[in-house]
């Protein structure tokens, strides 16, 4: 069965907006988890630290730089992620439609590639 990724992704705004009800927001969050666990869908659930303790490698120029967090634009940030093992695209998008999201927010939908499908010999789909 394919794999999806329900990719979290507020801004600063959207944020600020779930940190001044974080347990409210905590609980729907656990409610979902279960939700989605009885359903026998889910694989993996992680919401990632605060932007301004993480660094960004930046791979434009000669070699790599790494800058420190906070970023100068915070337009979309990715705040964490659900991983669901599911029929379909349309059952994820289902299941996405349900997160107990900030308003203002996005969440992404993305299949996961199997291992063969990821290009071999010199074959390229662009970045990593």
């Amino acid at each position: 069965m394919p794999k999806y990724m329900l990719i979290m992704r507020g801004t600063d705004e959207t944020n600020a907006a779930m940190m001044a009800s974080i347990d409210e927001a905590m609980a729907a969050t656990g409610r979902f988890i279960e939700e989605m666990i009885k359903a026998d869908v889910l694989l993996a659930a992680e919401g990632l630290d605060d932007p301004g303790r993480g660094v960004v490698v930046d791979f434009s120029g000669e070699a790599p730089v790494v800058t420190d967090g906070p970023y100068g634009e915070t337009k979309e940030l990715f705040g964490g992620y659900f991983l669901l093992d599911v029929a379909t695209k349309q059952e994820a998008v289902e299941w996405a439609k349900r997160v107990p999201a900030v308003r203002g927010s996005k969440i992404e939908v993305r299949r996961v590639a199997e291992a063969d499908e990821v290009p071999q010999g010199g074959e390229s789909n662009g970045p990593i």
